[in-house]
């Protein structure tokens, strides 16, 4: 019983650490700015900042009387024409997961938008691809030691504590 009781406990601890290392993130695009029209960010530099993984979400955060989020496909962005839209988001605060490799476009549809640089293109890389931003590298590098380290030393004072 104490056997078992001792693997239940370990198999526990180490689903709660798998759970924990592999959480996915939660992007609001433009950050406080949010998704405007009127040129406090550049959506392309925002985006290459970040690094995006299977799982995320983005929040758009947008007044709905002014703008929406419209996911298109590559030409549709190039050309900021959102008339043959694969999404369209209208309330104000958008949440997307983004639910597998490659690139998502979303625009502005409402006209003159998107020429005025309210688009924004995202990858979708595998978990295991290098981060091109530095800061978030050892943040995300630090937050995965410090889980990893409490995990084992929780898992080895457990094992030595009933063995």
């Amino acid at each position: 019983m104490a056997n078992l009781r001792k693997s239940m406990l370990v198999v526990s601890l180490l689903m709660m650490a798998l759970c924990g290392v592999s959480m996915a993130a939660v992007y609001q695009v433009g950050d406080s700015a949010g998704w405007t029209s009127m040129g406090q960010v550049d959506y392309r530099d925002w985006a290459a900042s970040k690094n995006f993984h299977v799982g995320d979400t983005l929040v758009f955060n947008y007044n709905n009387q002014f703008h929406n989020v419209k996911q298109v496909a590559h030409p549709g962005f190039e050309s900021c024409n959102a008339t043959s839209s694969i999404a369209t988001y209208t309330n104000g605060s958008d949440t997307v997961t983004l639910e597998k490799l490659g690139h998502f476009y979303f625009v502005c549809g409402y006209p003159g938008h998107c020429q005025a640089g309210q688009k924004i293109e995202i990858l979708v890389a595998p978990a295991t691809s290098k981060p091109n931003h530095a800061a978030s590298t050892s943040s995300a590098s630090s937050l995965y030691s410090s889980n990893l380290s409490w995990t084992w030393g929780v898992l080895g004072f457990f094992l030595l504590g009933f063995a």
